[in-house]
């Protein structure tokens, strides 16, 4: 679901917790377990929703809990929260995105994502049939919506200068929380901002049919859309808690594969008021996108080149202040199951 989209729906915190056990994965074999569970909290991004299916079901199976650790999920009271209050101490861990991480550090707090969630770009250029909008090309001369976020700004004009459309000729228009409505009433021809795993799976079965293209595939680069972050100091001084719900987390995911309608089940049940149907399609179509291209490589993994390419297409868009190549890297993967030992 798009950031905007985000903001304008109800915060639904919730936690689970029960006792079942929790098998190492990886190439090497990392196992932990504690008599006692550590308190561990989680400020999500926002509320719950399908892009939290693998903590909701490590919860729900007893995953955290047999790895030690007691997790507690909290939704922010704003979206713009998880990642100062994180900074601040109020909590262990928040959930945010790639771009967004990038920002803070380039703002001077020192955060670093330990593993990923999505690994790819949710963002998507959306527009209705009506619209006549099929590429990004057909957007010359016309009306874009967006949520009014810098990023999404230059993720526009990336994406028409890739088409060839000059970006002069295209008009874009913040409608902030409205990117849906925003189309349907067509005061706009198409919108960036909303989510391929969310906002156009809702306008289909809507029976809308959009037309949907990530911006990964219009020419902006890659990045993980939704990571995990932590203090840095956390990293360096509390790393077992951190591997232990790493590996949890990578059961959680494991459970979510095997049965996605469990997994929106559990989702459902900690915030009543999410659709049932769209929750269970976006966990399906999300699932590709939940883990690395390598096989290789285990769930959470953090590409060092796709981060390096997305950073320095910032920094050249001017949204960090900061040359990304300098001081430490914005993410480590030793914390992911089989890596760092």
């Amino acid at each position: 679901m798009s950031v905007a989209g985000r903001r304008k729906l109800p915060l639904i915190a919730a936690a689970l917790a029960c006792a079942v056990g929790l098998a190492a994965c990886g190439t090497k074999q990392d196992t932990l377990s504690a008599a006692t569970a550590t308190p561990f909290t989680v400020l999500l991004d926002f509320f719950p929703n399908a892009d939290h299916a693998a903590l909701y079901s490590a919860i729900d199976h007893g995953d955290f809990r047999a790895a030690g650790l007691d997790v507690q999920l909290q939704a922010p009271a704003e979206p713009a929260e998880p990642l100062k209050l994180l900074a601040a101490g109020k909590v262990d861990m928040a959930i945010s995105y790639e771009p967004e991480l990038l920002l803070a550090r380039d703002q001077g707090l020192r955060l670093v994502s330990v593993g990923a969630l999505v690994q790819r770009p949710l963002t998507s250029i959306i527009a209705l049939p009506g619209s006549h909008v099929t590429s990004v090309a057909d957007l010359s001369g016309r009306r874009v919506g967006t949520a009014g976020i810098p990023y999404q700004a230059a993720e526009l004009q990336t994406a028409l200068i890739h088409a060839g459309v000059a970006p002069s000729s295209v008009k874009e228009a913040n409608v902030g929380f409205n990117l849906i409505p925003a189309m349907i009433s067509r005061q706009v021809a198409a919108t960036l901002g909303g989510f391929w795993n969310y906002e156009a799976i809702e306008l289909r079965l809507m029976h809308r049919d959009p037309t949907v293209i990530p911006i990964d595939r219009a020419g902006v680069p890659g990045y993980d859309e939704l990571i995990l972050v932590v203090r840095e100091d956390e990293a360096h001084t509390d790393g077992e808690s951190i591997r232990a719900f790493l590996q949890a987390l990578t059961r959680g995911e494991h459970e979510v594969r095997a049965d996605p309608s469990a997994a929106a089940a559990v989702l459902t049940r900690a915030n009543p008021s999410l659709e049932p149907k769209l929750q269970l399609e976006s966990i399906r179509q999300t699932l590709p996108a939940a883990v690395p291209a390598d096989p290789t490589k285990p769930f959470g993994w953090q590409e060092p080149a796709s981060w390096a390419s997305f950073a320095s297409w910032m920094y050249a868009h001017r949204l960090l202040a900061h040359d990304p190549d300098t001081g430490l890297p914005p993410f480590t993967n030793e914390f992911l199951p089989g890596q760092g030992i």
